[in-house]
């Protein structure tokens, strides 16, 4: 059963823009800080950014500025807008919520983002 769809992403030239969106089930939008995560070749997958159903954020230091996390509550979806983006953003991102209170955790499938001229 899928949980988070993910959607966006794809073939981006350097300073350019790209967004992320992904859409999850009401009940575990409503009770899950959401969340992304990215993956680069031969690298351990690492936190971006997350936003909690109260507001709270918290980005990697390497996107801070550029990247922004938002929730629309209407459409169960987060949002990531990349701004400025470098080649070193190039990896696979990971949509996740972690439903709180508790330890359930879920992720989407991954979706590819690409910094290249």
């Amino acid at each position: 059963q899928v949980q988070l769809v993910e959607s966006g992403g794809g073939l981006v030239q350097p300073g350019g823009s790209l967004s992320l969106s992904c859409a999850a089930s009401t009940w575990i939008f409503r009770f899950s800080t959401m969340g992304w995560y990215r993956q680069a070749p031969g690298k351990q997958r690492e936190l971006v950014a997350t936003r909690t159903t109260g507001g709270r954020m918290q980005y990697a230091d390497s996107v801070k500025g550029r990247f922004t996390i938002s929730r629309d509550n209407a459409k169960n979806t987060v949002v990531l807008q990349m701004n400025s983006l470098k080649p070193e953003d190039t990896a696979v991102y990971f949509c996740n919520a972690k439903v709180v209170p508790g330890t359930d955790m879920y992720w989407g499938q991954g979706i590819q983002v690409t910094v290249s001229s």
